[in-house]
């Protein structure tokens, strides 16, 4: 009876260790859009200053320099939010259920116990 109990008890906690690691992964993935949505926001806020700043001064946003100043605003914007990416991707990577209960395991492993 005892060992019953143990192996309804490790099923139990298997499930909601499950659920806490499902939560956390939903958390991790929401976290990420917003950094998304806010790295698009701040790199098309960045650029369009820029470009105006080249308009105002009359240079054309085409030119050659222009063109690879823009590129690099927006490679520096979007870094924080690459690094940042990088590290959410490797948390979900680790959060996962913690070890499945195998019963057919315990079951062999008493077996002895359970037949004499």
């Amino acid at each position: 009876m005892g060992q019953f109990v143990s192996d309804v008890k490790s099923i139990l906690d298997y499930q909601d260790s499950k659920r806490t690691a499902e939560n956390e992964r939903q958390k991790i993935l929401s976290d990420m859009a917003a950094d998304e949505r806010e790295k698009t926001n701040l790199v098309k806020k960045t650029l369009a200053a820029q470009r105006a700043k080249y308009g105002a001064s009359g240079a054309s946003a085409r030119s050659m320099s222009t063109g690879a100043v823009l590129r690099r605003l927006q490679s520096e914007v979007e870094q924080p939010y690459v690094e940042k990416r990088r590290a959410n991707t490797e948390k979900l990577k680790q959060t996962r259920a913690s070890k499945r209960p195998n019963l057919l395991q315990t079951l062999l492993e008493r077996f002895d116990d359970l037949v004499g």
